[in-house]
């Protein structure tokens, strides 16, 4: 089972990036799919979800607005772009998959940093 984030780099304020995670290893279109950040110093948190078969979604208030989640199950591939990024978004992102007790599933995490 593999979990593979891309996409994180350093953007200016106001700016964009497009995160993805290609799953590997299990059946993708039953697991809901969700994106989490982890500040220096703070704990980690869910940031957006997406559920596996409506694909319905939602977010943090943190990041309503700006942020928005999507999966393409043909290409086992979530997303998540971010918009009018600010410095408080910087954080490492990780991919998580979930199916249940026991089927849960972490990306190693890709590192994002806003900042002039």
């Amino acid at each position: 089972v593999q979990l593979v984030e891309s996409g994180g780099g350093l953007v200016q304020p106001g700016g964009s990036l497009r995160l993805s995670c290609v799953a590997s290893g299990f059946t993708f279109s039953n697991y809901e799919m969700k994106w989490y950040r982890q500040a220096p110093g703070k704990e980690r948190e869910s940031v957006a979800r997406i559920s596996s078969r409506v694909h319905s979604t939602s977010y943090a208030d943190s990041v309503k607005g700006r942020f928005t989640i999507s999966r393409d199950n043909a290409k086992d591939t979530v997303f998540l772009q971010m918009n009018r990024l600010e410095p408080e978004d910087t954080a490492v992102y990780y991919c998580h998959a979930r199916a249940g007790v026991g089927y849960d599933y972490w990306g190693q995490g890709t590192q994002v940093t806003v900042s002039s």
